[in-house]
């Protein structure tokens, strides 16, 4: 199951059709979240009390974990959100926070380092940003969550950036950016049609 977690807040947002392309070059089936439309919240006191209950119960099936579960079970994951203040708005950290739970998505050793849970072997991050965009605070995040504790061995960034730039061809930036995701799965389709002819 591929997993889309939209954190696009815009209607015509050109992240939204950036990952939709993506989508599309992926085939299959999709889920979509929808963050802006989810009725959530940032996590409060009492919230994490009963959370805590729930999860030393080992009582999974609750509502409140739903989305847990979905992150966990997705084969492949497209997360897509636009380049806000060196970051991505504020609904997608919302997201994670509640979609970390210890049991479903990550579990810790005994030294306290976390271990993935997730069944996921792959996270696109699909961004844009008006000028240029700094991986630092956005996509450098999502990949050390991604593989230092949910257990995702890759991750790959897929960006159009200088779109609001005086002078700036916005179609154009945006369509070279799809060229150079069907031209990466191209290459990637050959390099696993090789790697078999080898086996």
């Amino acid at each position: 199951m591929i997993l889309y977690v939209n954190a696009c807040v815009r209607k015509e947002s050109r992240t939204d059709e950036l990952a939709r392309f993506l989508l599309q070059k992926l085939g299959g089936d999709y889920v979509e979240v929808k963050l802006s439309g989810l009725d959530m919240e940032p996590l409060s006191e009492e919230h994490l009390r009963i959370r805590t209950e729930l999860i030393e119960k080992k009582m999974f099936s609750d509502s409140m974990f739903d989305l847990a579960r979905q992150f966990g079970q997705a084969e492949v994951i497209v997360m897509a959100a636009p380049f806000w203040d060196f970051s991505f708005p504020a609904i997608l950290k919302i997201y994670l926070e509640n979609i970390y739970v210890t049991g479903l998505v990550s579990e810790y050793g005994e030294d306290g380092t976390p271990r993935g849970l997730c069944q996921a072997k792959k996270l696109y991050y699909v961004t844009t940003a008006g000028g240029p965009y700094v991986p630092d605070f956005g996509y450098e995040y999502i990949r050390t969550l991604a593989e230092n504790c949910f257990g995702i061995p890759e991750t790959e960034l897929i960006k159009a950036e200088m779109l609001d730039v005086e002078g700036a061809d916005v179609r154009k930036i945006v369509e070279q950016e799809k060229k150079r995701i069907l031209e990466d799965m191209k290459m990637h389709r050959s390099r696993n049609a090789s790697y078999k002819k080898i086996r």
